[in-house]
């Protein structure tokens, strides 16, 4: 069994990180593009994305990690970190490049809470598509044209 808060192929997480301070993760809508398209660029070869979602200062990712093809695997943690390292510091050197910042944009810690059950996933599903209204950012959810 993994250490607390490592990650293990096969299964689910939640993943989620903050900005640094008060500082923005997306100003403009092509940096939420520019986010997505590093995501699947990094993650997608190790993991299927369930659902996510960014708001103005962080993100909520709910991932499965693929299983491993062989298991020559040292470490399965730094394994499956090292993708999100890449993914993050390249956000974040564009990120610094595109509005002329120096430092850390996000926290130093990536969060991440494994799924245990159906009940907390179905929690979780819930809670990430309704992170823009809890956040007073929507009204509702939209799912296509219609109001949810």
């Amino acid at each position: 069994m993994a250490k607390a808060g490592h990650f293990e192929c096969g299964y689910i997480y939640h993943i989620y990180s903050h900005a640094n301070g008060k500082d923005l993760l997306f100003v403009e809508d092509s940096n939420y593009q520019n986010f997505l398209d590093r995501l699947s660029k990094y993650i997608s070869p190790v993991a299927e994305i369930y659902a996510y979602c960014l708001m103005p200062n962080h993100f909520h990712l709910l991932v499965r990690f693929k299983d491993l093809e062989n298991n020559k695997v040292a470490n399965e943690h730094q394994y499956l970190m090292k993708p999100f390292s890449n993914f993050l510091n390249s956000y974040a050197k564009a990120y610094n490049k595109r509005y002329n910042r120096r430092g850390a944009l996000f926290l130093d810690f990536l969060k991440r809470k494994r799924v245990q059950d159906e009940k907390y996933l179905l929690k979780l599903l819930h809670y990430i598509h309704n992170n823009p209204v809890h956040h007073g950012l929507s009204v509702r959810l939209k799912s296509g044209n219609t109001l949810i």
